[in-house]
């Protein structure tokens, strides 16, 4: 099982994003904030960061950095309004970005792209 934490203050994009995201192999767990994320008791129990970038009170590139300060090869996905011309590879090396405005097939590419990354998942 993949686990991916998804950080959305918008509650309709949110539920949005995690039904395209839905898949039988993951666990998909939704906060509505940086800080909700921050809280969590075990952040290294997830695989993957989904995060939208603009947050109110702490940023999504604010929460990836220090979702990598204590492993910078961790994932993360980045969505944004905006297009990211470059900077990624500053906050870290398995930083991705789409945009907010993506398809559904594009986010599922992304998604299972970055799924053939990770470390075989124990059975």
């Amino acid at each position: 099982m993949i686990t991916y934490l998804y950080v959305e203050d918008d509650e309709d994009i949110r539920e949005g994003f995690m039904a395209v995201m839905e898949a039988p192999h993951r666990r998909i767990v939704g906060v509505e904030s940086a800080e909700a994320a921050l809280a969590i008791s075990d952040p290294q129990g997830f695989d993957v960061l989904v995060t939208d970038v603009s947050l109110p009170g702490l940023s999504g590139t604010d929460l990836a950095r220090q979702w990598l300060a204590d492993d910078s090869q961790r994932h993360v996905l980045l969505i944004s309004g905006y297009e990211f011309k470059q900077g990624l590879d500053s906050i870290g090396p398995n930083v991705r970005a789409l945009l907010k405005s993506c398809e559904p097939e594009e986010l599922e590419e992304m998604l299972e792209r970055i799924e053939g990354m990770l470390p075989p998942q124990p059975i």
